[in-house]
């Protein structure tokens, strides 16, 4: 997620988080916006930002950030950052994320890259179908982060009972009803994974990892995206970035874990922005009906996808699950096609 719209950006006077202390307007929290049939929260997106988003004009030397929310975003952020950074924390430690690496759809980025320098780092939640044409031509490096469905659909609708900006999800079995739908905001996690990774071949440059890979081989994912960057580090650097862009360095550090945002808008009583963060969590929150359900649907979506993705882990095996083997009842299919509308 990104910085509220109700903190006025200002590039002269601002305080540590990037953002004016002004007295802080509140009326768009609960707003939406829909564009390209596809809900975003009306606290941070406008109609003229998701446009400019659209139309944006890329450098070659940027850098994109794509994920569907709650797929590793963040985590990719420290660690592009302290890769650039060849593990010096500076930077990480004094800037917040969405500072360094701001949002593109979200109402404040034009100002903060206008006053950037050097390399940009830009992230988004965008689909692919919206952001492709302006980045089609571009030489900028694409880094798709994707995470198992189920571990996504946990952490989003935790996340939803904190941040104040996105509606009640009310149950769990209510929320991932409409996660599988595609309703939710940000659309569907089905075409936002199968657009960018089908359509990876059109851009020049481009890389995809997942937060299973980065969470079972940080260093080698570290190693990975600095080669991708052409940013080579040295044993020391690689060792600095392990440490500082692990989970654990990550909670707290407060440029990262959001507990800077106003407790108006994201409430952390309620919650930790930086949860568990662990491989597998789905099955402390799945029932067993809801995990079929979920499988099918998934088998469905993704009949025509080779992605693989790592569904749970166990610690003392060299692997974890990576495929979705549950036969489908007829009964169950027939639940499926008629709720979710899949032939």
């Amino acid at each position: 997620m990104a910085a509220p719209l109700s903190w006025n950006f200002s590039l002269e006077v601002t305080n540590r988080t990037g953002f004016s202390d002004t007295n802080t307007d509140m009326a768009r929290l609960d707003g939406t916006e829909t564009y390209h049939n596809i809900k975003f929260p009306g606290h941070m997106h406008t109609q003229d930002s998701l446009n400019y988003a659209a139309n944006f004009k890329f450098q070659d030397t940027d850098t994109v950030i794509v994920t569907y929310p709650k797929s590793g975003t963040t985590w990719m952020q420290e660690i592009i950052t302290l890769v650039f950074n060849k593990g010096d924390t500076t930077l990480s430690r004094s800037q917040p994320n969405w500072s360094r690496a701001p949002w593109l759809e979200q109402y404040y980025c034009n100002q903060i890259l206008q006053a950037s320098k050097g390399p940009r780092i830009i992230t988004t939640h965008l689909p692919y179908h919206i952001l492709a044409p302006a980045l089609r031509d571009s030489k900028a490096k694409v880094v798709y982060v994707a995470r198992n469905p189920k571990d996504v659909a946990v952490s989003y609708y935790h996340f939803h009972n904190m941040a104040n900006f996105l509606p009640d999800p009310g149950t769990f079995s209510e929320f991932l009803s409409d996660f599988l739908k595609g309703t939710v905001h940000y659309g569907s996690w089905f075409d936002h994974v199968k657009g960018w990774t089908d359509h990876a071949q059109n851009f020049q440059n481009s890389l995809y990892i997942t937060y299973e890979e980065m969470w079972q081989d940080l260093r080698g994912s570290l190693e990975k995206v600095s080669r991708f960057l052409q940013c080579s580090l040295t044993q020391e650097e690689l060792k600095s970035a392990q440490k500082y862009c692990s989970f654990n360095s990550m909670k707290e550090n407060i440029m990262v874990n959001y507990t800077l945002i106003p407790q108006e808008i994201m409430d952390h009583s309620k919650g930790k922005f930086m949860r568990k963060g662990k491989i597998g969590d789905w099955k402390n929150m799945f029932t067993e009906e809801q995990s079929d359900i979920f499988d099918a649907v998934y088998s469905a979506q993704m009949a025509d996808s080779s992605l693989l993705f790592k569904w749970e882990y166990f610690e003392n095996t060299p692997k974890p699950m990576i495929t979705i083997s549950t036969p489908v009842s007829s009964a169950l299919r027939e639940i499926v096609q008629l709720k979710y509308c899949i032939s």
